[in-house]
């Protein structure tokens, strides 16, 4: 799945001039398409909150998990758009047959020195079900372990509705850099 997915992300970027030329709302288009349905996104957006995910109202946590994806979105297409001749390897996986969670973890390689991109999989049962990604590992720290500090620190000083605003708030700044 990672195999599939890191080379249809790889050809799309070689294959669109936009996205080369860095058309960044190409690079989320692409990123919203090809990587958002494999993200368990619900438990990425819960783990990054915490504790404080089960005392949010289900309208929080649906404003939560929709800022926190545009955030993840415009990083990782941040990322996506500064690609040119990168391949990915994928290193040799440890996994028993019953496993429900693994890693995965892999190396882009290209200009200079390769980058250690891991991934946490968790199998999901029912409707979609199937490998889905809950967790990055970008040159040894965890995507979800970096934004719980963050997020704490924020809904300690200002509760749930402090951290929304605050992801909304980035966003928003985000959106007027371009």
């Amino acid at each position: 799945m990672i195999q599939r997915l890191s080379n249809s992300v790889l050809d799309n970027i070689r294959s669109d001039k936009s996205i080369k030329d860095g058309d960044i709302s190409q690079v989320i288009a692409l990123v919203d398409s090809k990587i958002m349905p494999d993200v368990n996104f619900k438990r990425m957006t819960a783990s990054a909150v915490g504790p404080a995910w089960r005392q949010a109202t289900p309208e929080q946590q649906k404003r939560l998990q929709e800022e926190f994806k545009i955030l993840l979105v415009r990083i990782y297409a941040g990322a996506l758009a500064q690609v040119s001749d990168q391949t990915i390897l994928i290193k040799p996986l440890r996994a028993a047959p019953g496993d429900k969670e693994l890693v995965v973890r892999t190396e882009v390689r290209g200009r200079g020195d390769p980058i250690q991109l891991d991934y946490r999989l968790e199998k999901t049962p029912g409707e979609g079900s199937g490998w889905k990604i809950y967790n990055l590992n970008v040159l040894g720290v965890w995507l979800v372990e970096t934004y719980r500090s963050q997020f704490a620190r924020e809904i300690s000083n200002s509760g749930i509705d402090g951290l929304i605003k605050v992801l909304s708030d980035r966003n928003k700044a985000n959106l007027a850099k371009g």
